[in-house]
């Protein structure tokens, strides 16, 4: 049973080292059906908690050991949001990390929970997943425990926006066949316009799952960007671009798909031929394209 794991590096929040809330079994109140965790049931609480001090001291461990540490990425076999003493267990991790960030990676479930929220303002950055915007996606998709509802989920989002001072930071994981329809897109974007999150990372599967559930591809998350309100800061976080032939763009092209959703350099290498790319750095360098970060990702849309 290992509480810190990592390690691990990241573009877009530097050098992890993670803390596993649940180390011994999943502990979780979805199932969903894209987890690379075997299926288990759902709970509403854990049954298995570890002491305070014993996480802590792991930690402080860890730290030691690695001494480089950008962030503190806190997650569980399951749910971190469901381990009872989370507020207790930030403050303590506040006063020994040093400089490094904090970060918490939660499915949202309990965001509508006054003590959670709590708990959540203490960490630098928050992410949290966000895959349906309507009750039945959630339930088919996600698997979701009795009670939890996803409207509640995202009344409990605004809230804590509302109050939150760090780097709020929504995931959208998208399976093929059931929550890359339209009709779940279109609610996914009207509620994001609401939120105002400082970045929306839109992925796919990428390790093998517990049911058998299909990731898209690069290019179907490229079309499904594009149904996005173009002033939402959407990063495409796939790691599956290798399939895709670059195509040739025009200078008014390059500027009209900007203009529709602004793309990251590692977008431009896929989508782009090398002639293409040669353009692009020309409009840069007019001023055409203009680079935006957006909470450590950077997007270039047009001027």
């Amino acid at each position: 049973m290992s509480i810190i794991f990592g390690p691990i590096s990241s573009r877009r929040f530097g050098k992890s080292l993670g803390i596993d809330l649940s180390p011994g079994k999943k502990q979780c109140n979805f199932d969903c059906l894209y987890c690379e965790l075997d299926p288990a049931k759902t709970m509403a609480k854990q049954d298995e908690v570890l002491p305070v001090k014993q996480i802590v001291k792991a930690v402080q461990e860890g730290l030691q050991e690695h001494g480089d540490i950008d962030v503190l990425t806190v997650t569980a076999n399951g749910e971190p949001t469901l381990y009872p003493h989370l507020g207790e267990l930030i403050d303590e991790i506040n006063r020994i990390k040093g400089d490094t960030k904090t970060l918490i990676l939660s499915n949202a479930a309990t965001i509508d929970d006054p003590k959670v929220q709590e708990a959540l303002l203490k960490f630098d950055e928050v992410k949290l997943s966000l895959d349906c915007a309507t009750q039945k996606c959630l339930k088919k998709l996600d698997r979701s425990h009795e009670g939890i509802n996803v409207e509640h989920i995202k009344e409990g989002m605004l809230a804590f926006k509302e109050k939150y001072k760090g780097a709020l930071i929504i995931e959208i994981l998208v399976v093929a066949t059931l929550n890359d329809r339209a009709e779940e897109i279109a609610a996914l974007n009207d509620y994001l316009l609401k939120l105002r999150p400082d970045r929306i990372d839109l992925g796919t599967i990428d390790r093998p799952p517990a049911f058998d559930v299909k990731p898209v591809s690069y290019e179907t998350l490229l079309a499904i960007s594009h149904r996005f309100d173009p002033s939402l800061p959407l990063y495409i976080a796939s790691r599956k671009k290798a399939d895709i032939t670059p195509s040739s763009y025009s200078n008014k092209e390059i500027l009209d798909t900007l203009l529709k959703r602004p793309l990251t350099q590692e977008d431009i290498e896929a989508l782009m031929d090398e002639e293409s790319q040669k353009r692009f750095k020309l409009l840069k360098n007019e001023g055409k394209i203009v680079p935006v970060d957006s909470n450590g990702v950077v997007f270039y849309k047009k001027a």
